[in-house]
């Protein structure tokens, strides 16, 4: 049961290079071929350096006085910069947390204080646990009840409709991703957003998927917050998430007595972690210059930052696109294929399994020969039992902006070999 492959999109102003990309990897040098970049991304040398840098430079709390706290303070403000530019956002939303199931149970709790009985959540079978789990809990906490938005096992599609169906005047609050983690789908966000905000509710995007593949647009995609995970786009691991400074200040999180009340800040539960922060803002400007400017040069000449990143962004996605194509029509001609990954609007994560055949056995296999392709529900509970996989999942194969033909190679070979062998 294969879906076809899209049309490409439109082509991007610029390419890719793949070969100078991979180069600021070092963990690439170690030989494995990566299709685990769904589960967290490789590292590039400069996000490293910073986080070192951060680390061996004086470092205090935060303040304006000594080097170090001003060492801190500046850390924190170029943090925020970068993911308000990387999210579509302004620097004085974006909060920083240990990471977005973190932040997401924070959130939850902070807004269920004003949810009761006959108040209502919606959330989505199509969605990771982190995006389902903290609602859930804080309805049920509260009496409110939950309702769920259920996506088509057959097309891999979750349509606004579904979403129409189940929010009503009492919905306080949908949730919904932006890009499934397991089979790659892309919601309409503006859509949902004006079915939600119709009916007086807030919007909650999940974008830890997305953000590595596409651009993410806070205010374009009509979400009220929108959460991300640096680690899954070159960055340390931890969480983000971005609103409207003014709705932040409407909130009222659990927090001690003498620390700041200012937003974000009240959001961000103790000291936060400076090296992080850093890594977070060269893993972003990282991804901005993944496109040299035009005439050359590393810089993007007058383009701002967010003009750099929509840039790289289309530059990935033809190129992630067109190694997604390719590794589709080798998988329609192997035996006992499904391909759960069908949805029209998609991320470049394809999830397979083959009949007859233990996926985790396959995923050993290949790790085996030097390729990371996992097999797991990743989280993605709700979807995998909605998709008739239960709890086991199937094998995930996610492509990454530094995702080589060669690697593919390696991946279409090994599966070859395991049939050869099965």
């Amino acid at each position: 049961m294969l879906g076809m492959p899209p049309t490409a999109p439109s082509a991007a102003t610029a390419t890719l290079d793949v070969a100078a990309l991979r180069a600021q990897f070092p963990a690439l040098d170690g030989g494995a071929a990566h299709f685990d970049g769904p589960g967290g991304s490789q590292i590039p040398t400069v996000v490293a350096q910073a986080v070192a840098a951060t680390m061996t430079a004086p470092m205090s709390t935060r303040g304006s006085v000594t080097r170090a706290e001003q060492n801190s303070d500046a850390n924190v403000l170029a943090g925020r910069a970068a993911l308000a530019d990387l999210l579509g956002a302004e620097p004085g939303g974006v909060v920083f947390g240990r990471s977005m199931t973190a932040l997401t149970f924070d959130l939850s709790r902070t807004l269920a204080k004003d949810w009761g009985p006959g108040d209502e959540v919606v959330v989505s079978r199509l969605d990771h646990d982190a995006n389902i789990r903290p609602w859930v809990l804080a309805a049920e906490a509260v009496g409110a009840t939950v309702r769920w938005a259920e996506f088509d096992p057959v097309t891999g599609e979750l349509d606004a409709q579904a979403f129409a169906d189940v929010v009503t005047d009492r919905t306080r609050l949908v949730a919904v991703t932006g890009a499934s983690n397991l089979i790659g789908t892309r919601p309409d966000l503006p859509a949902i957003s004006r079915i939600a905000h119709d009916q007086g509710a807030l919007f909650f995007v999940d974008a830890v998927h997305l953000a590595a593949h596409a651009t993410v647009d806070l205010v374009g995609s009509g979400a009220d917050v929108v959460a991300c995970s640096p680690y899954k786009f070159f960055g340390p691991h931890c969480g983000a998430l971005a609103a409207d400074p003014a709705f932040l200040e409407t909130l009222h999180p659990d927090k001690l007595a003498p620390s700041s009340d200012a937003v974000p800040e009240r959001f961000e539960l103790g000291t936060l972690p400076y090296e992080l922060m850093a890594g977070t803002a060269a893993a972003i400007d990282f991804m901005a210059d993944l496109v040299p400017a035009e005439g050359g040069g590393d810089t993007g000449g007058a383009l701002s930052r967010r003009e750099r990143l929509v840039r790289s962004l289309a530059a990935v996605e033809a190129h992630e696109l067109e190694l997604r194509t390719r590794i589709e029509v080798a998988l329609v001609e192997l035996p006992g294929a499904t391909l759960y990954s069908r949805a029209a609007h998609r991320t470049p994560t394809l999830l397979v399994d083959f009949e007859g055949h233990d996926s985790s056995a396959i995923y050993r296999y290949l790790a085996g020969r030097g390729v990371n392709v996992p097999a797991s529900n990743f989280y993605a509970l709700e979807a995998s039992r909605t998709l008739g996989l239960g709890d086991g999942g199937a094998l995930r194969i996610g492509l990454a902006s530094y995702t080589n033909d060669d690697d593919v190679d390696r991946l279409l070979g090994g599966l070859d070999a395991w049939f050869a062998q099965a």
